[in-house]
């Protein structure tokens, strides 16, 4: 197989399980690093040996690439994946409205981003960096955030389209920490708490519901904050009275996200029962930081299929001129 594909393939696959950041960032390196050479380059072995970006792993890949196997690793890989459950609802979904990008605390290039979400047949994927207030996670400035939006504006063709947009973060108050007048402008805005997640029930159920009547929120982000695996380890939910919350997102007409990873599967089953008992819409949504993680899709449409949501209440089956048309009802 093309030694090229092979090891971003292995990177996409990293990714996709969450392995540690260096392990995918390596192979992307190896990769690009060989990006230009050609078969006779790739076979000259003391010279590969010596580039920059190749190691042990990645040169036994292209040495097995080049014989025509199929790698080791990849193949490890690839079983350690398996093979979903197909997925109805999966085939429905056009796009996803939350990723980031090397910006704030993603791994790669917004380029790398819109390249794998058009890879993945998407109609649509939005950019959905940090704001300032996260600072752990690189949250972008307004003149950052600007300065992003200029960049995302060049990055849409061949039917696919990057959405301008940001994850800002909601405050103690219920307040959306960007500027008003930029979160306007945006094409997709997700609200999502992030700092004092055991906030009082009291307190927190009106810090959510002053951020979804904000005309500018469009999606609420990763709900309850909680938990369940992965090498973060494990926190329990935010508590909330799920119903004013979850009425107050339908009276507005904020879609409420099904986080795909799955460290997170948010909101708990329970959860989607009530917003779907509200008359709430949904957003299956990636969260991805790096762009094998765009993938993990299959996970959120599947909790969304099993809990019963229909996909025409989910906003990311939407064409995207229905999108827009929606995003911009209150702005």
């Amino acid at each position: 197989m093309n030694p090229h594909d092979a090891l971003v393939e292995i990177a996409t696959l990293l990714e996709r399980e969450r392995a540690s950041r260096y392990k995918s960032k390596a192979f992307r390196a190896a990769a690009e690093s060989i990006a230009q050479l050609s078969d006779d380059d790739l076979r000259d072995a003391g010279s590969l040996r010596r580039r920059k970006g190749i190691g042990d792993s990645t040169f036994a890949v292209i040495r097995q690439a080049l014989a025509g196997e199929t790698p080791d690793y990849l193949r490890e890989l690839r079983e350690r994946a398996g093979v979903e459950r197909p997925s109805a609802l999966r085939a429905a979904l056009r796009g996803d409205l939350h990723c980031h990008s090397e910006w704030s605390d993603g791994l790669t290039s917004i380029e790398s981003m819109a390249d794998a979400g058009r890879a993945l047949g998407h109609e649509y994927l939005a950019l959905t960096d940090h704001s300032p207030r996260l600072r752990v996670a690189n949250g972008l400035s307004p003149a950052r955030l600007r300065e992003q939006v200029e960049v995302v504006r060049t990055l849409s063709y061949g039917g696919f389209t990057l959405l301008t947009g940001i994850e800002v973060d909601i405050l103690d108050d219920g307040a959306l920490d960007q500027e008003s007048d930029l979160l306007a402008d945006l094409d997709v805005v997700v609200a999502s708490v992030h700092s004092k997640l055991r906030m009082e029930r009291g307190p927190m159920t009106r810090r959510i519901i002053a951020a979804v009547s904000h005309p500018h929120t469009d999606v609420l982000g990763h709900v309850t904050g909680r938990l369940v695996e992965g090498s973060r380890g494990t926190r329990p939910p935010s508590t909330f009275d799920a119903r004013a919350v979850f009425d107050a997102c339908a009276a507005h007409g904020v879609a409420v996200e099904i986080n795909s990873r799955p460290e997170r599967q948010d909101p708990p089953d329970e959860l989607i029962a009530i917003a779907l008992e509200a008359g709430c819409l949904f957003s299956i949504d990636s969260d991805a930081h790096a762009p094998g993680q765009l993938s993990l899709l299959d996970h959120g449409a599947e909790r969304a299929e099993r809990a019963g949501v229909p996909a025409e209440r989910i906003v990311t089956t939407w064409t995207l001129d229905r999108l827009r048309a929606w995003t911009t009802r209150r702005r």
